[in-house]
């Protein structure tokens, strides 16, 4: 099989493709893909996430959540809040100034995104999210 016919091959390269539009896009906020998506989750909720569900949800190991998570906190984007329901766990949450941030980072990040995908018209890149969503089982 060719690699242009293996879809892990075409959807690693188009991750990468995207990824780097996407950072590209950022540098101007500060942030990279990684610590833009902890951000833009923590700033959804009222009350924030636990480190355990972001890592879940990115698919990331557990210590970089921690280390994008403390990285974000120093920047005064996220704080840790106690949880009300478990006293040992911390949620993590967006702060006014985490959601000023996102809020630039979201226009940039969106432009990135754009730039890498202009090859595909709205309808296709639309048809391209909710495939995707499908496949890593978000809801659409």
């Amino acid at each position: 099989m060719a690699l242009t016919e293996d879809l892990g091959f075409l959807l690693s390269r188009a991750s990468g493709l995207v990824i780097r539009a996407t950072n590209a896009a950022l540098i101007e906020s500060g942030l990279r893909v990684r610590a833009y998506s902890v951000l833009e989750l923590a700033c959804v909720p009222p009350g924030g996430w636990s480190q355990r569900d972001l890592a879940e949800v990115l698919g990331l190991d557990p210590s970089q959540v921690v280390q994008l998570v403390d990285e974000l906190s120093s920047a005064g984007l996220v704080e840790r809040l106690p949880s009300p329901t478990d006293r040992r766990a911390k949620l993590v949450a967006g702060t006014p100034r985490g959601r000023r941030v996102l809020g630039q980072a979201a226009t940039l990040a969106t432009a990135g995104q754009q730039r890498q995908l202009s090859c595909l018209d709205e309808e296709e890149q639309a048809t391209l999210r909710s495939l995707l969503s499908r496949v890593v089982h978000f809801p659409g």
